[in-house]
Protein backbone atom coordinates (compact mmCIF):
# COMPACT_ATOMS: atom_id res chain seq x y z
CA UNK A 1 0.00 0.00 0.00
CA UNK A 2 1.43 3.24 -1.14
CA UNK A 3 0.83 6.25 1.39
CA UNK A 4 0.79 9.61 0.62
CA UNK A 5 3.97 11.76 1.95
CA UNK A 6 4.18 14.78 0.02
CA UNK A 7 1.38 17.90 0.12
CA UNK A 8 0.41 19.05 -3.34
CA UNK A 9 0.62 22.72 -3.54
CA UNK A 10 -3.56 24.39 -3.59
CA UNK A 11 -1.56 27.91 -5.74
CA UNK A 12 -1.85 26.67 -9.69
CA UNK A 13 1.21 28.89 -10.83
CA UNK A 14 3.28 28.27 -13.46
CA UNK A 15 6.91 28.15 -13.03
CA UNK A 16 9.60 30.63 -14.41
CA UNK A 17 12.00 27.58 -15.67
CA UNK A 18 13.04 24.33 -15.13
CA UNK A 19 15.27 25.35 -12.45
CA UNK A 20 12.80 27.47 -10.59
CA UNK A 21 10.63 24.06 -11.00
CA UNK A 22 13.67 22.07 -9.45
CA UNK A 23 14.31 24.35 -6.34
CA UNK A 24 10.31 24.15 -5.55
CA UNK A 25 10.61 19.68 -5.94
CA UNK A 26 13.41 20.20 -3.79
CA UNK A 27 11.50 21.57 -0.90
CA UNK A 28 9.11 19.20 -1.17
CA UNK A 29 11.63 16.38 -0.91
CA UNK A 30 13.54 17.63 2.01
CA UNK A 31 13.21 14.64 3.97
CA UNK A 32 15.60 12.39 2.18
CA UNK A 33 18.74 15.49 2.22
CA UNK A 34 22.01 14.12 2.98
CA UNK A 35 21.06 10.75 2.92
CA UNK A 36 23.99 7.86 1.22
CA UNK A 37 20.88 5.99 0.23
CA UNK A 38 19.53 8.46 -2.19
CA UNK A 39 20.24 8.83 -6.05
CA UNK A 40 18.59 11.46 -7.98
CA UNK A 41 17.51 10.01 -11.36
CA UNK A 42 16.56 12.17 -14.32
CA UNK A 43 14.40 11.10 -17.35
CA UNK A 44 16.52 12.99 -19.93
CA UNK A 45 16.41 15.42 -21.72
CA UNK A 46 13.80 18.13 -20.12
CA UNK A 47 13.69 16.29 -16.86
CA UNK A 48 18.16 17.02 -15.90
CA UNK A 49 17.65 20.53 -15.36
CA UNK A 50 14.98 19.63 -12.84
CA UNK A 51 16.78 16.61 -10.71
CA UNK A 52 20.15 18.95 -11.08
CA UNK A 53 18.30 21.20 -8.73
CA UNK A 54 17.07 18.21 -6.43
CA UNK A 55 20.24 16.79 -6.62
CA UNK A 56 21.75 19.99 -5.49
CA UNK A 57 19.69 20.83 -2.50
CA UNK A 58 19.66 17.52 -1.20
CA UNK A 59 23.27 16.66 -1.72
CA UNK A 60 22.94 13.58 -3.41
CA UNK A 61 23.94 11.96 -6.58
CA UNK A 62 22.67 12.67 -10.09
CA UNK A 63 22.15 10.30 -12.76
CA UNK A 64 20.02 9.66 -16.19
CA UNK A 65 18.03 7.02 -16.69
CA UNK A 66 17.73 6.65 -20.16
CA UNK A 67 14.06 4.61 -21.49
CA UNK A 68 13.77 3.47 -24.98
CA UNK A 69 10.42 2.09 -26.24
CA UNK A 70 10.12 -0.34 -28.25
CA UNK A 71 7.61 -0.36 -31.25
CA UNK A 72 6.31 -2.77 -33.58
CA UNK A 73 7.88 -1.88 -37.12
CA UNK A 74 4.68 -2.99 -39.04
CA UNK A 75 2.63 -0.58 -36.67
CA UNK A 76 5.06 2.29 -35.31
CA UNK A 77 2.16 3.68 -32.71
CA UNK A 78 2.35 -0.29 -31.16
CA UNK A 79 4.35 -0.45 -28.53
CA UNK A 80 5.35 -3.81 -27.35
CA UNK A 81 7.83 -2.83 -24.55
CA UNK A 82 10.88 -0.84 -23.64
CA UNK A 83 14.39 -1.04 -22.98
CA UNK A 84 16.27 1.00 -20.01
CA UNK A 85 19.50 1.88 -18.69
CA UNK A 86 21.46 -0.99 -16.94
CA UNK A 87 20.29 -3.62 -19.51
CA UNK A 88 17.06 -3.60 -18.70
CA UNK A 89 14.84 -4.87 -20.71
CA UNK A 90 10.59 -5.04 -20.70
CA UNK A 91 7.83 -6.77 -22.85
CA UNK A 92 4.26 -6.01 -23.27
CA UNK A 93 3.38 -10.35 -23.48
CA UNK A 94 -0.39 -9.36 -23.77
CA UNK A 95 0.54 -7.10 -27.13
CA UNK A 96 3.16 -9.77 -28.30
CA UNK A 97 0.84 -12.60 -27.66
CA UNK A 98 -2.51 -10.62 -29.57
CA UNK A 99 -0.68 -9.58 -32.37
CA UNK A 100 1.62 -13.01 -32.51
CA UNK A 101 4.77 -10.87 -32.74
CA UNK A 102 7.94 -12.94 -33.38
CA UNK A 103 10.38 -13.10 -30.51
CA UNK A 104 13.12 -12.53 -33.17
CA UNK A 105 11.27 -9.10 -34.52
CA UNK A 106 10.91 -8.24 -30.99
CA UNK A 107 14.87 -8.62 -30.70
CA UNK A 108 15.76 -6.93 -34.03
CA UNK A 109 14.34 -4.17 -32.77
CA UNK A 110 15.35 -4.07 -29.09
CA UNK A 111 19.43 -4.44 -30.67
CA UNK A 112 18.65 -1.28 -32.73
CA UNK A 113 16.71 0.38 -29.55
CA UNK A 114 20.23 -0.56 -27.35
CA UNK A 115 22.61 1.08 -29.92
CA UNK A 116 20.70 4.31 -30.07
CA UNK A 117 21.15 4.18 -25.81
CA UNK A 118 24.28 3.46 -25.54
CA UNK A 119 24.84 6.35 -27.58
CA UNK A 120 22.35 8.85 -26.06
CA UNK A 121 24.12 7.87 -22.42
CA UNK A 122 27.52 8.31 -24.21
CA UNK A 123 26.87 11.87 -25.24
CA UNK A 124 25.17 12.69 -21.52
CA UNK A 125 27.49 11.09 -19.52
CA UNK A 126 30.87 11.31 -20.89
CA UNK A 127 33.36 9.46 -19.10
CA UNK A 128 31.40 9.74 -15.71
CA UNK A 129 30.67 5.70 -14.35
CA UNK A 130 26.97 5.29 -13.80
CA UNK A 131 25.55 5.23 -10.51
CA UNK A 132 24.92 2.34 -8.68
CA UNK A 133 20.88 1.81 -8.09
CA UNK A 134 20.72 -1.47 -6.45
CA UNK A 135 19.06 -0.98 -3.02
CA UNK A 136 18.66 2.53 -2.90
CA UNK A 137 15.72 5.21 -2.86
CA UNK A 138 15.34 6.46 -6.14
CA UNK A 139 13.80 9.75 -6.92
CA UNK A 140 13.11 9.44 -10.76
CA UNK A 141 12.68 12.79 -11.86
CA UNK A 142 11.02 14.63 -14.91
CA UNK A 143 9.76 18.28 -16.09
CA UNK A 144 6.02 16.96 -15.89
CA UNK A 145 4.07 14.20 -16.80
CA UNK A 146 1.19 14.36 -19.30
CA UNK A 147 0.13 10.62 -19.95
CA UNK A 148 3.07 8.96 -17.84
CA UNK A 149 3.75 6.18 -20.49
CA UNK A 150 7.33 6.60 -20.16
CA UNK A 151 7.88 7.09 -16.05
CA UNK A 152 5.72 4.05 -15.59
CA UNK A 153 8.13 1.99 -17.85
CA UNK A 154 10.91 3.75 -16.43
CA UNK A 155 9.44 2.85 -12.58
CA UNK A 156 8.99 -0.93 -13.79
CA UNK A 157 12.63 -1.39 -15.55
CA UNK A 158 13.77 0.48 -11.87
CA UNK A 159 11.76 -2.54 -10.42
CA UNK A 160 14.07 -5.16 -12.09
CA UNK A 161 17.03 -3.63 -10.93
CA UNK A 162 15.99 -3.77 -8.16
CA UNK A 163 16.01 0.02 -6.83
CA UNK A 164 14.61 -0.12 -2.72
CA UNK A 165 12.00 2.53 -2.84
CA UNK A 166 11.03 4.60 -6.23
CA UNK A 167 9.97 7.97 -5.60
CA UNK A 168 8.45 9.92 -8.63
CA UNK A 169 9.30 13.44 -8.31
CA UNK A 170 7.83 15.72 -10.94
CA UNK A 171 6.73 19.51 -10.66
CA UNK A 172 3.52 19.12 -12.43
CA UNK A 173 1.54 15.95 -13.56
CA UNK A 174 -1.86 15.85 -15.08
CA UNK A 175 -4.75 14.57 -12.63
CA UNK A 176 -5.80 11.98 -14.77
CA UNK A 177 -2.30 10.17 -14.58
CA UNK A 178 -1.59 10.53 -11.13
CA UNK A 179 -3.28 7.88 -9.71
CA UNK A 180 -1.22 5.64 -12.04
CA UNK A 181 1.85 6.84 -11.03
CA UNK A 182 1.07 6.73 -7.68
CA UNK A 183 0.13 3.17 -8.26
CA UNK A 184 3.26 1.61 -9.86
CA UNK A 185 5.89 3.46 -7.56
CA UNK A 186 5.99 3.82 -4.44
CA UNK A 187 5.40 7.57 -3.90
CA UNK A 188 4.92 10.36 -5.82
CA UNK A 189 6.23 14.30 -5.06
CA UNK A 190 4.15 16.50 -6.90
CA UNK A 191 4.15 19.93 -6.61
CA UNK A 192 1.09 21.01 -8.84
CA UNK A 193 -1.74 18.34 -10.22
CA UNK A 194 -4.23 20.16 -12.16
CA UNK A 195 -7.50 18.09 -13.62
CA UNK A 196 -7.74 20.76 -16.80
CA UNK A 197 -4.12 19.80 -18.34
CA UNK A 198 -3.30 19.91 -22.15
CA UNK A 199 0.57 20.04 -21.95
CA UNK A 200 3.76 20.11 -19.87
CA UNK A 201 4.88 23.02 -21.43
CA UNK A 202 1.90 25.72 -20.40
CA UNK A 203 3.03 25.18 -17.12
CA UNK A 204 6.07 26.67 -17.07
CA UNK A 205 7.23 30.66 -18.53
CA UNK A 206 10.35 28.96 -20.40
CA UNK A 207 10.06 25.93 -21.58
CA UNK A 208 13.22 25.98 -24.09
CA UNK A 209 14.33 22.66 -25.34
CA UNK A 210 17.25 21.26 -23.23
CA UNK A 211 20.56 20.27 -25.38
CA UNK A 212 21.93 17.14 -25.28
CA UNK A 213 25.53 19.60 -24.14
CA UNK A 214 23.13 20.93 -21.21
CA UNK A 215 22.42 17.44 -19.91
CA UNK A 216 26.25 16.42 -20.18
CA UNK A 217 27.29 19.73 -18.15
CA UNK A 218 24.97 19.17 -15.28
CA UNK A 219 25.97 15.88 -14.74
CA UNK A 220 29.44 16.80 -14.72
CA UNK A 221 28.89 19.86 -12.46
CA UNK A 222 27.03 18.05 -9.85
CA UNK A 223 29.44 15.07 -10.41
CA UNK A 224 32.50 17.64 -8.97
CA UNK A 225 29.85 18.84 -6.44
CA UNK A 226 29.52 15.58 -4.65
CA UNK A 227 33.37 15.11 -5.09
CA UNK A 228 34.09 18.26 -3.75
CA UNK A 229 31.79 17.82 -0.50
CA UNK A 230 33.19 14.48 0.12
CA UNK A 231 36.96 15.79 0.47
CA UNK A 232 35.87 18.39 2.58
CA UNK A 233 34.10 15.99 5.03
CA UNK A 234 36.48 14.09 4.95
CA UNK A 235 39.36 16.66 5.97
CA UNK A 236 36.73 17.92 8.21
CA UNK A 237 38.23 17.38 12.41
CA UNK A 238 35.77 15.20 13.79
CA UNK A 239 33.82 16.53 16.64
CA UNK A 240 34.97 14.61 20.12
CA UNK A 241 32.84 13.10 22.34
CA UNK A 242 32.21 13.52 25.70
CA UNK A 243 33.90 10.24 26.75
CA UNK A 244 36.75 11.63 24.46
CA UNK A 245 37.19 15.05 26.42
CA UNK A 246 36.75 13.16 29.71
CA UNK A 247 39.96 11.02 29.02
CA UNK A 248 42.36 13.91 27.46
CA UNK A 249 40.83 15.62 30.74
CA UNK A 250 41.67 12.67 33.12
CA UNK A 251 45.30 12.34 31.19
CA UNK A 252 46.58 16.11 31.30
CA UNK A 253 45.22 15.92 35.39
CA UNK A 254 47.23 12.73 35.78
CA UNK A 255 50.67 13.82 33.87
CA UNK A 256 50.35 17.28 36.03
CA UNK A 257 50.16 16.02 39.45
CA UNK A 258 53.30 13.72 38.12
CA UNK A 259 56.46 15.04 40.65
CA UNK A 260 58.80 16.43 38.05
Amino acid sequence: MVCETFEIAAVKKRFSNRREAGKCLAENLSIYVNRDDVVALALPRGGVPVAAEVAKRLKVPLDVFVVRKLHFPDHLKLTVGAIATGGVRLTDRDVVEAWQIPELVIDAVAAKEQEELTRLERIYRGDLPPQELQGKTVILVDDGIATGSTVVAAVAALRQVPAARIIVGVPVIAGSSYCRIRQAADDVAAIIVPEEFHNVSEWYEDFSLTSDDEVHRLLAEAAQRLLANSKHESQAPKNRSVYDVAQLKAKSQIAASRPS
